[in-house]
């Protein structure tokens, strides 16, 4: 039996991981939002995109809570976005009782599931999700390191001149300003990452991981970043639905 994907929220980041995790075919997918219309639509054209990309898998989408019953993994992306000038955690006040009122949604319909927080400010939505759901702290889970990581990877990669998958990085901290990337223990190839990078341009590239979300706002004027936050979601998706093994930076 295929592993089953409930995605609340239908928007840019979460018709975005439904995309890579049909791309993937890590499992079948279920989208939902209070526009129903909306992620039905968007489920259908991802499934007819199926026959040219050459996956087969269920997907569906709705304003039904009801269809997320049996999900191995719920991702909840539903909340506003952050708009040019703002914090993430300038959103907890609208957020949090959106983040409230689908879990409660989860515990009844999918309370086996692990849940995953993408939302922001995600380090607190992640904590209220805790605690509402009453989950242990292994099945609620804040995906925001694994996107620093990215970040910070590719600036790396782009003043070094190499490819981003011999940058091997690791951040600590809270997802954002409080984020903590770690010179120390970032390597290329193994090597030292300081023998590549004078100090002064890592800092600068410390600081703008940091800020690697604000930067995209402040470009796209409208709603913020979606195709990295969903592909790193995904990662974390595809390591626990595989069981992995992987070690990845998370809430």
């Amino acid at each position: 039996m295929r592993k089953k994907v409930s995605i609340i929220g239908a928007g840019f980041v979460g018709s975005t991981c439904a995309h890579w995790i049909a791309s993937k075919e890590l499992a079948d997918v279920v989208l939902i939002d209070i526009f129903g219309g909306v992620a039905k639509g968007k489920a259908l054209d991802l499934l007819q995109a199926g026959p040219v990309e050459g996956y087969d898998l269920s997907i569906t989408g709705g304003d039904d809570f009801a269809a997320m019953a049996g999900s191995d993994i719920v991702i909840l992306t539903s909340g506003a976005p952050r708009k040019p000038g703002m914090t993430r955690e300038d959103l907890v006040a609208v957020n949090a009782d959106i983040t409230a009122s689908n879990i409660e949604k989860i515990k009844e319909f999918a309370p086996n599931s692990i849940v995953l927080i993408v939302n922001n400010p995600m380090d607190t939505m992640a904590t209220l999700a805790w605690k509402v759901s009453g989950f242990p702290k292994n099945r609620v889970i804040g995906q925001g390191g694994v996107l620093d990581t990215a970040r910070y990877r590719t600036f790396l990669a782009q003043e070094i001149g190499c490819s981003v998958e011999d940058i091997q990085a690791m951040l600590l901290g809270g997802h954002g300003d409080e984020m903590v990337p770690l010179p120390s223990y970032t390597t290329v190839a193994g090597i030292p990452i300081t023998h590549f990078i004078p100090e002064d341009k890592l800092s600068a590239i410390v600081e703008r991981a940091k800020k690697g979300g604000a930067e995209i706002v402040a470009l796209l004027e409208k709603g913020s970043a979606y195709y990295a936050p969903a592909a790193a979601t995904v990662q974390m998706v595809e390591a626990i639905l595989k069981d992995k093994k992987r070690i990845l930076p998370c809430s």
